[in-house]
């Protein structure tokens, strides 16, 4: 693994107590409803900062960009953000229910030593899906106005040994935690643990030698903090220990038994001859296509029925659920092929070549929608996480996935969560992807620590 670093990061309350009505979900999940509500509770809301325009993922004007970092420089200013004093480490504890269970989720915020993407001696930085440049361009605004990392990277590493799962989860249960937040979007409980002692420091820092970090989420904002210091490097010569030479990760174990991953379903628009008969009759001799349930509501329900039933078993079956939004009717589809992308994709490892969110950006909506259903063009997208969401998108509004009255939606292909198995052996063969491929739950919150990028 790159080394990694205790930092001095920027936080509210010195790092104590409750800071639920001052931080937020990432920026990546919200819209203008949304950060609407967090600075009505709080003015002081670290999204004042963070989303400086809305929609989200797209850059923005620059003026909204030089303005959030006026703002965050006035809050160090009057003391409502302060820079620690000593370096740390922090525990950091998600409890949050998901599929009708209580999970906690725990990890370690520390900061990594940038390196560029790939496998390198001693474990590297792998990336397992493909990014796009809206978010990255908006990501890099913001963090030139305001010279801070906002948010932590999520990165997971393997932890076969279960050693820095028990250490973090080891300072948990000795005392109760510095700083605390709940947020009412998704009810989920924050909690963190300063730990400035160097032995435990030292300790936790052996416990990850040799192991790969994988980037579960923050691809756009990794990437942007490896393009922040070429841009400094080419302005200058700066040192070795110098800030941006270091990036802000929560790293979490695969071994950790809070780890869940939720599904990130696809809604299509904007095909100029699109109707559902169309898309079922083109994609025929891939999709066996048959009736779903009455209510989208009822989709995964029936996926995992019909997973369970699938050869094979469930855990490597194909199964998609399809929502046409004209007709609100529903449909359940599995291959009739195996292996559909082997032809086209030959070179790429078996793993990746049945990954559900391959076969529909590559065989589906490259192989059918965009050469047959609209022209040849790019199809329009949204990537919800929750059928409700494909609902609300279904009626023009704008969710923190998407949507918005300029979107016409037409069809929802649902989908299972990415298998983590699955994760781990695409990052380690060295490929990508697709975009929007996982959903880590819960998301990282933004406010609890920030790390500065200057001198």
């Amino acid at each position: 693994m790159p080394k990694i670093y205790p930092f001095r990061p920027i936080q509210y309350n010195a790092g104590r107590g409750d800071v639920s009505s001052l931080v937020a979900p990432p920026y990546d999940v919200l819209d203008a409803k949304g950060k609407a509500r967090l600075l009505a509770k709080n003015g002081r809301n670290i999204v004042a900062v963070d989303l400086p325009h809305t929609p989200a993922k797209e850059l923005g004007p620059a003026e909204t960009y030089q303005a959030a970092g006026d703002q965050f420089r006035a809050w160090l200013a009057d003391g409502t953000l302060e820079r620690r004093p000593r370096p740390a480490i922090f525990a950091y504890r998600q409890t949050f229910d998901f599929g009708g269970k209580s999970h906690q989720r725990c990890g370690m915020a520390c900061s990594l030593e940038v390196v560029p993407f790939g496998p390198r001696a001693g474990g590297g930085v792998l990336p397992h899906e493909e990014t796009f440049s809206g978010p990255k361009e908006d990501r890099f605004a913001l963090m030139k106005a305001t010279a801070i990392q906002l948010s932590p990277i999520f990165g997971l590493h393997a932890d076969e040994r279960g050693h820095a799962t028990a250490l973090v989860r080891r300072v948990m249960s000795s005392r109760a935690p510095d700083l605390t937040a709940r947020l009412d979007e998704d009810n989920v409980l924050h909690e963190v643990w300063t730990i400035e002692d160097p032995a435990t420091i030292d300790q936790y820092a052996r416990a990850l030698e040799g192991e790969d970090v994988f980037i579960a989420d923050g691809h756009h904002r990794y990437t942007t903090g490896m393009n922040y210091l070429k841009m400094l490097e080419s302005h200058s010569e700066i040192g070795p220990d110098h800030p941006a030479r270091r990036s802000m990760f929560v790293l979490i174990g695969m071994s950790d038994p809070g780890l869940v991953i939720g599904p990130t379903h696809r809604v299509l628009g904007g095909m100029s001859d699109y109707t559902f008969e169309r898309f079922a009759s083109s994609a025929a001799d891939i999709l066996d296509i048959r009736p779903g349930p009455a209510s989208p509501n009822h989709l995964e329900q029936v996926m995992r029925i019909a997973a369970a039933l699938a050869p094979g078993g469930e855990s490597d079956a194909n199964v998609f659920g399809l929502y046409d939004f004209a007709t609100e009717r529903c449909f359940i589809a599995v291959l009739r092929v195996d292996d559909p992308l082997l032809d086209q994709f030959p070179a790429k490892p078996e793993a990746w070549r049945r990954l559900d969110v391959a076969i529909i950006q590559y065989a589906l909506v490259e192989g059918i929608c965009q050469p047959m259903l609209n022209r040849g063009q790019p199809v329009k997208w949204a990537f919800p996480h929750s059928v409700p969401d494909v609902i609300e998108i279904g009626k023009g509004h704008e969710t923190g996935a998407g949507g918005g009255k300029t979107f016409r939606p037409q069809l929802a292909i649902v989908v299972r969560p990415t298998p983590l198995k699955s994760v781990q052996a695409v990052s380690q063969a060295n490929q990508l992807m697709p975009q929007k491929s996982t959903f880590f739950y819960p998301k990282l919150a933004t406010g609890l620590f920030m790390n500065p990028l200057d001198e």
